[in-house]
């Protein structure tokens, strides 16, 4: 699948949170994440109302200490259709 976007997604303990060089969107679920980024994407004003988006959302490794980077199998990356 190609992605018409890639971000970058972490979880800082409370909120799940994808950002690339110019926006960022979090949201404590994963529903309230992609609302937030709905909302994100159409007030950057890059992306004309009624476009569809596809967004890779890529799970930052760096985030989480080396020691625990061996049960990588628990995180995941992500792509979600957006309509705007």
């Amino acid at each position: 699948m190609k992605a018409d976007l890639e971000m970058n997604l972490i979880h800082d303990g409370r909120d799940w949170i994808v950002r690339s060089e110019k926006l960022e969107a979090r949201g404590e679920n994963f529903a309230d994440l992609d609302e937030d980024l709905k909302r994100t994407l159409r007030d950057s004003g890059d992306y004309p109302q009624g476009s569809h988006l596809t967004v890779f959302m890529g799970f930052d490794f760096d985030t989480i200490p080396t020691w625990l980077r061996q049960y990588h199998t628990h995180y995941f990356n992500r792509f979600v259709a957006v309509d705007l």
